[in-house]
């Protein structure tokens, strides 16, 4: 019984390993810092669900909810790079393997997400 417990840990951290190195080829996470230098001149994606992107959202940002973001795809464009945030780092994870699949090539993604971020927002009234 205790081998077989080993076994399913050791196969859960190999598989997490394997993402992790596998995601770094195509996906690659920006500090703050990183993030606010090279955003403005990029597409910047909010992946949360509307309600969260309207009580407050990086400016300048555009909400396109993980949960349509295969649907909406074609509303970026594929020859500039993509700045993608979340609350924290789940849904742009996600959305970074979609654009991936897509060939999409420049994608980054704020470390830590919305929840760390201390710059400037806006919110919806």
């Amino acid at each position: 019984m205790l081998w077989g417990l080993l076994i399913v840990l050791l196969l859960i951290i190999l598989y997490a390993l394997f993402n992790y190195f596998r995601q770094r080829k195509y996906l690659t996470v920006l500090t703050q810092e990183q993030f606010i230098e090279g955003y403005r001149k990029a597409q910047l994606v909010d992946v949360r669900e509307q309600k969260e992107f309207d009580n407050g959202h990086i400016r300048g940002a555009r909400n396109i909810p993980l949960t349509t973001f295969k649907q909406s795809i074609n509303a970026l464009r594929p020859d500039k790079p993509v700045y993608l945030y979340c609350q924290n780092t789940t849904r742009s994870t996600r959305a970074a393997a979609i654009l991936k699949k897509h060939h999409f090539t420049d994608i980054y993604m704020l470390q830590g997400g919305f929840k760390k971020w201390t710059g400037k927002i806006d919110q919806k009234k």
